[in-house]
């Protein structure tokens, strides 16, 4: 193979979840700016999305789906199918967490933490991934290729740092970081390994990629407790990750699977 060819994507159908997200989207720009085919899967479009419907119209397509919900799946499986063919390349980033903003028993104590949030968190970040690696993942097994990307995230290698909340409780406010998110990463690492081992000989690869805090406007507060403790001293910007997941898709991770891929800044290094 020719260094010309080592991370080409260019003949790639990429499937994105969460395309309509601030990394979902950056992904889909990627691929696309090299060549790449990709379907955007998402329960609405955003700004971001529509911009690359606009200017990518022969290369790029969108359909709304629960990820939560095989038959949404496997119908969009079927037109996807019809219009582009079986995909060669699945990135599962589509999640969700509570953010700071939410009401105070999403951010409460551990032990208040809601059950009907617990299962919401799960069903998407977890039950999502399972569902779109048992609809899409299967027909790639039938082609006899496919790359498989989970993404992952620091806090499903290691524990949430809870000090970096602490401004938060000086000024008075209970807030934790909620444990349903950190479970279902974690959950991702296990369920990418047991189907690196399960599709191994037929030509699908399975890599999860854990990646860190990205750049969104935070307040100042945060951005100096996390920045104080991460070694590169500062948050990703949005397009950081991009070099992990076209490295996992091409030719040049042909001979990695079931690996974790960690992209984090040095976070789980310390």
């Amino acid at each position: 193979m020719s260094a010309d060819n080592l991370f080409d994507v260019s003949r790639e159908l990429v499937l994105i979840t969460g395309v309509s997200g601030q990394l979902g989207s950056e992904y889909a720009r990627a691929f696309l700016e090299r060549g790449a085919r990709v379907v955007g899967l998402d329960a609405r479009t955003s700004p971001a999305s529509e911009a690359l419907l606009a200017e990518f119209p022969e290369h790029f397509g969108f359909y709304p789906v629960d990820v939560t919900a095989k038959a949404t799946l496997e119908q969009a499986a079927s037109e996807i199918a019809e219009r582009f063919g079986v995909a060669s390349v699945l990135i599962n980033n589509a999640a969700i967490d509570s953010p700071p903003s939410a009401p105070p028993e999403e951010n409460g104590p551990f032990e208040d933490y809601p059950e009907a949030s617990w299962d919401k968190v799960i069903d998407v970040n977890l039950k999502g991934v399972y569902l779109c690696c048992q609809v899409f993942g299967a027909l790639m097994a039938k082609a006899g290729r496919g790359s498989i990307i989970n993404v992952s995230s620091i806090y499903g290698v290691v524990s949430p740092d809870q000090s970096l909340y602490e401004y938060r409780r000086q000024r008075g406010e209970v807030f934790f970081k909620p444990v349903a998110y950190s479970a279902s990463k974690s959950g991702i690492l296990n369920l990418t390994r047991y189907l690196a081992a399960y599709w191994g000989k037929a030509g699908v690869r399975v890599n999860s990629l854990t990646i860190a805090g990205v750049f969104n406007q935070q307040e100042q507060a945060f951005l100096d407790a996390y920045c104080g403790r991460i070694p590169v001293g500062r948050m990703a910007d949005k397009q950081e990750y991009n070099g992990a997941v076209l490295f996992l898709a091409s030719p040049a991770s042909q001979y990695m699977t079931g690996s974790n891929l960690v992209v984090d800044g040095g976070w789980t290094a310390i």
